[in-house]
C-alpha cells in the first residue's frame, strides 16, 4: 500500500483493532439507556430520521446500522456478563446526513470509534466531542463543518484524528496534541486555518503523518514540527509558508513522502537530506526556490518521485543516475537551468515521467536518449530546442515512449513526414505553437494507439488525410491555426473514441499537465490526460466544403469548433444529435465548446439538443439566423480570417492582429497544453488553460 493510503491504512488498524476487542455478540446486548437517548438525541438534530433507527427510546440501540456495543463487563466497568452493552463504535459515513452535531454525543463516552465523514454536517463541533476519554479514532472529514475548533480538547486516547475538507477556521488546534500524546495521524488539511503554526506540535510526539495542507497558514514550518522523529508524511502544501526551507527538515530521518509544493518558500533548498534515508518523494513545486539542486538530494537513492517545478533554480542539471537507482519521475520543469541537455538521464534505468519544460538548453536532445528504454513521458515544451528532424529520429527508440510534448521548440522547421519514422506506443502528441511547416505527417498513421493529438498553431498545410479516421482511441483532435485545405475528411465522423468513450482502455498517468492553487480557486483541473473533454478543432483553417450530417454521431463530443474557414452549405440538424455539448466557465471566461463562426454557412440553426443554449457568437461571420436572432441577412461580409493567402503561414500570422481572449472557442481548453510544460507562475494573472495563447500574444510577460 502506497505512502499516500496511510491514513486510511491506520483507520482500518484502528478498526481492526477495535473489532477485535468486540467479544460478545451484538444480538445478546441490550442498549444502555444514557447510550440510547444520547443517539437520539443525535438524531434528532439531523435533517431526516437515520435509516434503521428506532424511535422508541426502549428500542436495543445495539442492532441499529452503524452502531457497535460491547458489554460492561469486556469494559472492565462490571463483574455481571448479562450487564448492558455499551456503544464502543459509531459509523455514518457516506449516507448524505445533513444538520449538526448535539452536545449529547459526549455521554457516549465508551466510544472508541467514530466515522462520519462524507456527509453534510455543518455548524461547529460541540465541546463535549473534545472530551471523550476513550476515543481512538475521529473522522469527520468531508463535510461541512465550520468556526473554530474548540481549545479546551482533552482526548488521551487519540490515535487518528481526521477534520479536513471542511470549512474550520482559526488558529491551527496543536493544543489537541496537549493531552493526546498518543496520537498517530493528525488531518486537518482543506479548511481555512490562518496566521502562523503556533507552538505545541512537538507535543506529538508519536505523530506518523501530518497534514495541513490547502489552508491559509502563513510564516516558516514550525520549529516543532523538525521535533518529530517518527513523521512518515508531511503535507504542507497549498498553504503561504514564507521563507527558508531551514536545515531541520533533515532532522525527519523517518520521512517518506515530504509535500511543500505550492507555498511561498524562498532561497536555496538547504543541502540536509543525506540522512533522509527513506525518503522517496520530494515535491516543491510552485515556490521561490534560487540557486542549485543540492547534492544530497541529487544524490539520493531512495528519492522516486522529485518535482522542483515552477521555481528559480539555476545553473546546470546535475543527477547523478548512478546514485539516484530508484527514481521514477523527475518534474524539473519552469526553472532557469541553462545550459547543454542532461545526457546523463537514460542512466537512471527506473526513470519514466521527465519535464524539462521551460529552461533553455544550449544543445539539442542527445544521443544517449536513444537508449532510454524507461522512458514513457516526456515534456520539454519551451526549452529553446531546434532540429526537430533528429529529436524525433532519436526519441523514435525510446520503446516505451507514451507522452510526447514538444510545445513552442523547433520554430519555422519543417515537420519530417518520413514514414520509417515509428512511435507504436505512443497515447500522447503535442508539437503546438511552433509555426513548424509542411503537411500532416505519414509516420503519424503508424501511432495506431493515439488518444490525443494537437498540432495546432503551426503552418501545416495540405489536406487532413483521411487516415486520421483510422484512430480507434483518439478523444483529442486539435489541428486549429493551420492553413490544411480541402474538405473536411468524413472518417473523422467515425472516430469511435468519440461516439462512445471507452475509458476502460485508457491508462491514468502521473504525468504532470496543470493543476489548481485550491479547492477554492474555480479552476478546472485535468490532472491526467484522460480527464480531457473530448474535442474535435479544426478551425483557423482554410478548410472549404460542408458539414458533415454525420458529426451528430459523436455524441461523446465536448468541444466542436470548425470556425474562421470557408465552409459552405447549411448547419446539419443532426448536430443537435452531439448531446455532450455544454457551456462551462473557466475563471468566469465564457467556455463556448461549440463554434462555426466566420465561414459561409446560411441558412437557420438547428433548434434541438442544446443549441438554444450557444450565444450568437458561435455563429457569427455567416448568413445563419436562428428564432431568438434577427432574420438572416441577404448579405453578410466575413470578418476577421477572410483570405488565408498562397503562404501557409497566413492562417496563424493574420489570425493574430485580430484575434482577443473571447475568439476561437478550443483555446480555452487549449489546452492546458500549458501541459506541463510549463506552466506560468501563480502571481502571472494567466489561465493555465490559455497558456499556449499566452506565449504566442504576449500576454503572460
Amino acid at each position: 500500500m502506497g505512502v499516500r493510503d496511510s491514513p486510511w491504512a491506520a483507520l482500518t488498524v484502528a478498526w481492526l483493532f477495535l473489532q477485535a476487542q468486540v467479544l460478545h455478540s451484538q444480538e445478546h446486548l441490550l442498549c444502555n439507556s444514557s447510550d440510547s437517548k444520547a443517539l437520539l438525541d443525535l438524531m434528532s438534530n439531523f435533517e431526516s430520521p437515520i435509516e434503521g433507527w428506532e424511535l422508541n427510546a426502549n428500542a436495543n440501540c445495539c442492532n441499529w446500522l452503524g452502531v457497535v456495543c460491547d458489554s460492561t463487563s469486556s469494559l472492565g466497568l462490571s463483574d455481571d456478563p448479562s450487564s448492558s452493552g455499551r456503544v464502543v463504535e459509531l459509523v455514518l459515513a457516506s449516507k448524505m446526513h445533513a444538520g449538526n452535531l448535539s452536545d449529547s454525543i459526549g455521554k457516549l463516552d465508551q466510544l472508541r470509534f467514530l466515522n462520519l465523514s462524507h456527509n453534510l454536517l455543518e455548524s461547529t463541533l460541540p465541546e463535549s466531542l473534545l472530551h471523550l476519554p476513550n476515543l481512538q479514532v475521529l473522522d469527520l472529514s468531508h463535510n461541512e463543518f465550520s468556526g473554530p475548533v474548540p481549545k479546551s480538547a482533552n482526548l488521551p486516547s487519540l490515535r487518528f484524528f481526521n477534520i479536513s475538507e471542511n470549512s474550520f477556521s482559526g488558529s491551527l488546534p496543536v493544543w489537541l496534541c496537549a493531552n493526546s500524546t498518543l496520537i498517530q495521524v493528525l488531518n486537518l488539511a482543506a479548511n481555512y486555518f490562518s496566521d502562523v503554526i503556533p507552538p505545541g506540535l512537538g507535543n506529538c510526539g508519536s505523530l506518523q503523518n501530518l497534514s495541513l495542507a490547502t489552508n491559509n497558514l502563513t510564516g516558516g514550518i514550525s520549529e516543532d514540527i523538525f521535533t518529530l522523529g517518527q513523521l512518515v508524511q508531511l503535507s504542507l502544501q497549498e498553504n503561504s509558508f514564507s521563507g527558508p526551507l531551514g536545515s531541520g527538515i533533515g532532522n525527519l530521518t523517518e520521512l517518506i513522502r515530504l509535500d511543500i509544493s505550492a507555498n511561498e518558500f524562498s532561497g536555496s533548498i538547504p543541502d540536509a537530506f543525506q540522512n533522509m534515508k527513506k525518503l522517496q518523494f520530494f515535491i516543491a513545486q510552485t515556490n521561490g526556490f534560487a540557486g542549485f539542486i543540492p547534492s544530497s538530494l541529487s544524490n539520493l537513492p531512495s528519492l522516486k518521485f522529485l518535482n522542483l517545478n515552477n521555481n528559480s533554480l539555476t545553473g546546470t542539471i546535475v543527477v547523478n543516475c548512478s546514485a539516484m537507482s530508484s527514481l521514477v519521475s523527475l518534474d524539473l520543469g519552469s526553472n532557469n537551468f541553462r545550459g547543454p541537455f542532461p545526457e546523463d538521464l537514460p542512466n537512471c534505468q527506473k526513470l519514466q515521467s521527465v519535464n524539462l519544460a521551460r529552461n533553455k538548453f544550449t544543445t539539442p536532445i542527445p544521443q544517449s536518449f536513444r537508449n532510454f528504454s524507461s522512458l514513457a513521458y516526456l515534456s520539454i515544451s519551451n526549452s529553446s530546442l531546434s532540429n526537430v528532424s533528429s529529436a524525433l529520429g532519436i526519441l523514435q527508440h525510446c520503446s516505451n515512449l507514451t507522452v510526447l510534448v514538444l510545445t513552442l521548440n523547433y520554430f519555422d522547421e519543417e515537420l519530417p513526414g518520413d514514414a520509417s519514422l515509428s512511435f507504436p506506443k505512443l497515447k500522447v502528441l503535442i508539437m503546438a505553437n511552433s509555426r513548424l511547416r509542411g503537411s500532416m505527417p505519414q509516420w503519424l498513421r503508424g501511432c495506431t494507439r493515439l488518444q490525443l493529438l494537437d498540432l495546432s498553431w503551426n503552418r501545416l498545410g495540405g489536406t487532413i488525410p483521411s487516415w486520421i479516421g483510422d484512430f480507434q482511441s483518439l478523444f483529442y483532435l486539435d489541428l486549429q491555426m493551420n492553413s490544411f485545405v480541402g474538405e473536411i475528411p468524413k472518417e473523422i465522423t467515425g472516430l469511435p473514441a468519440l461516439i462512445h468513450r471507452n475509458m476502460s482502455i485508457m491508462e491514468p498517468s502521473d504525468f504532470p499537465f496543470f493543476w489548481k492553487k485550491n479547492k477554492t480557486s474555480g479552476v478546472l483541473q485535468y490532472a491526467q490526460f484522460t480527464s480531457f473533454p473530448s474535442t474535435v478543432d479544426l478551425g483557423g483553417n482554410s478548410l472549404n466544403g460542408s458539414i458533415w450530417p454525420e458529426f451528430g454521431n459523436l455524441k461523446d463530443v465536448r468541444i466542436f469548433v470548425l470556425s474562421n474557414s470557408f465552409l459552405s452549405g447549411s448547419i446539419p440538424d443532426n448536430l443537435s444529435e452531439m448531446t455532450d455539448l455544454e457551456t462551462q466557465s473557466v475563471l468566469q471566461q465564457s467556455v463556448r465548446e461549440f463554434s462555426v463562426a466566420y465561414n459561409n454557412l446560411s441558412g437557420p440553426v438547428p433548434r434541438g439538443g442544446q443549441f438554444s443554449t450557444f450565444p450568437n457568437s458561435s455563429f457569427e461571420g455567416n448568413n445563419l439566423c436562428r428564432d431568438h436572432a434577427p432574420p438572416c441577412p441577404t448579405s453578410q461580409s466575413q470578418p476577421g480570417l477572410t483570405s488565408h493567402g498562397d503562404d501557409n503561414s497566413g492562417s496563424v500570422d493574420h489570425a493574430m492582429s485580430d484575434i482577443n481572449l473571447g475568439m476561437t472557442i478550443g483555446l480555452a481548453f487549449g489546452m492546458a497544453i500549458g501541459i506541463a510544460l510549463g506552466t506560468t507562475r501563480t502571481g502571472d494573472l494567466c489561465l493555465h488553460a490559455i497558456i499556449r495563447f499566452c506565449d504566442r500574444v504576449k500576454l503572460c510577460y
